[in-house]
């Protein structure tokens, strides 16, 4: 590999992987390495990480990563990270790790919904946002109320690609991109708020809350002690970064105003770009990250991560499959679609709608098998991302493609699904790891490598393959919407008294 190459870097910190990927500047993956890693739950409803397990995992992938490559560490001219949005990850005064929630927790769901209750109106003016259980002021307001000696401790609020830009750079920065689409931003003018933190209930906290830059502004650079544990250049410009699901779409190639980004990972994530925000109830939120560049989003935890469970809990339980995903897809592939198919919701960590609500396959008989399972589950979670894409259309986005990302888009079968239920082409891009690549994009942009996103995308994105709607199936899938939607109306006093079950016998025990 010639010396004068260049090359860009994209870290990728996700709710339980973190990915490091080399690229040249033409977006092609020159080597990636990726680390799993547990979340603790502590209690029911609580997903937490160890932040200096992160950091750990961080600093091995990039090691690893850069060997691969096999090039000079001087020769990756910038670096940018994406991270999952919302959770709460706080330092202390010291700067040391205090505590680090993720995104698919559910502790704070009361208070959510008491926080919309006497202020969401106020609140969406602001920010654009509606309190909901992830939200990071509202876990942040959680912890003020239930563990107020943690809170007493607390120096800086962090999100989770900042604790990682924090320990390549030293610096306690975030990007608007994140604060804006976690609702700490007033978004119009895209600045910190005394008073939107007082209807959060955190007034007198604003003092925790990090510098605010832009995404492809250069955050600082690696410092000697990340460079002796990453194996990165000292002094390399290390930039803002973004929400992930922003830095996904950028990947994918998703970065003019009309562009249609869908991605199927741990959230079903359904966006649009705007040249200004959407202002609509029922968006779940809208996030900045240029001038006249809005991503306006619909969006809940109930994508590919219930393929993941199903593969960990009764696939590859004992160790009995070398390729569980292809054997999902095996058996997937023995089924011929039907009305009376089984049905699956995609609800293991509630709904947009309702942290209470449950996942479950309904319908069974005995002459269904796994594939049956399967496919409901690929369907399940289909239509709920339909769900989000016609909130999309009813706040005004008008669209006939959109491109497919995250994990999930690696599988044929669905990205085929998706075309059929939503009626729309679907672009899958060559890349990946489009979240690695968006943030190698920002990189890139960030140090003049490029002269913004458009230029970027240009020469970093393609499509590797695309699917077009086969319209015999149209009916069958609005059929089968109609029914998986007054199943969910069916279930919802169900769903209610299992919430209320969850935490009875912490109340009989106070009570004694």
């Amino acid at each position: 590999m010639a010396d004068s190459a260049r090359f860009l870097l994209g870290l990728d910190a996700g709710n339980t992987v973190i990915k490091a990927v080399v690229f040249d500047l033409e977006g092609r993956q020159v080597s990636a390495c990726a680390i799993d890693a547990q979340s603790a739950r502590p209690e029911p409803g609580h997903v937490e990480r160890d932040l200096e397990d992160l950091w750990r995992n961080a600093s091995v992938a990039i090691r690893r990563c850069i060997s691969d490559a096999g090039i000079d560490p001087a020769q990756i001219v910038a670096a940018g990270c994406a991270g999952h949005g919302n959770g709460l990850y706080l330092l202390d005064q010291d700067d040391r790790p205090l505590i680090g929630i993720q995104s698919i927790d559910t502790r704070a769901a009361e208070l959510a919904e008491e926080l919309a209750a006497e202020h969401g109106d106020d609140l969406h003016a602001a920010s654009l946002q509606e309190p909901w259980p992830a939200q990071t002021p509202v876990l942040l307001s959680w912890m003020r109320r239930h563990r107020p000696q943690t809170m007493e401790r607390a120096g800086t609020l962090l999100l989770c690609k900042d604790y990682i830009t924090f320990k390549l750079t030293g610096r306690k920065v975030s990007d608007v991109s994140d604060m804006s689409g976690c609702g700490l931003l007033r978004m119009r003018e895209g600045r910190y708020d005394d008073g939107l933190m007082s209807l959060y209930g955190l007034q007198g906290m604003e003092h925790l809350l990090p510098s605010l830059i832009e995404p492809i502004e250069i955050a600082g650079t690696v410092t000697a002690e990340a460079a002796a544990q990453t194996g990165l250049a000292e002094g390399m410009p290390v930039v803002g970064g973004y929400f992930d699901v922003i830095a996904s779409a950028l990947g994918s190639g998703a970065v003019a105003p009309g562009a249609t980004s869908i991605i199927v990972g741990t959230w079903s994530v359904n966006q649009f770009v705007s040249s200004g925000p959407v202002v609509d109830r029922e968006l779940q939120m809208v996030s900045a990250f240029g001038s006249g560049r809005y991503m306006n989003m619909s969006n809940s935890a109930t994508s590919a991560s219930h393929l993941e469970w199903y593969v960990r809990e009764l696939v590859e339980r004992g160790g009995h499959h070398d390729d569980p995903f292809g054997f999902c897809h095996r058996r997937l592939a023995e089924v011929v679609p039907r009305l009376d198919d089984p049905y699956f919701h995609p609800f293991l960590y509630g709904s947009s709608k309702g942290a209470e609500y449950r996942a479950g396959f309904y319908g069974l008989a005995g002459w269904h098998g796994e594939g049956h399972l399967l496919r409901a589950l690929f369907e399940g979670v289909v239509l709920e991302h339909r769900r989000h894409v016609e909130v999309l259309r009813a706040a005004g986005a008008v669209f006939d493609q959109a491109t497919l990302s995250g994990g999930g888009a690696r599988s044929g079968p669905w990205a085929q699904m998706f075309a059929d239920c939503l009626g729309v082409r679907i672009n899958v891009p060559e890349a990946e790891e489009c979240g690695a690549l968006g943030a190698a994009i920002g990189a890139g942009v960030g140090v003049g490598v490029f002269a913004g996103y458009e230029e970027a995308a240009a020469s970093m994105t393609r499509l590797r393959q695309v699917f077009e709607p086969n319209t015999d199936l149209r009916d069958h899938y609005d059929r089968r919407n109609e029914v998986y939607r007054e199943l969910v109306t069916a279930l919802q006093p169900f769903w209610a008294r299992q919430h209320r079950y969850k935490t009875e016998p912490d109340e009989k025990k106070e009570a004694v």
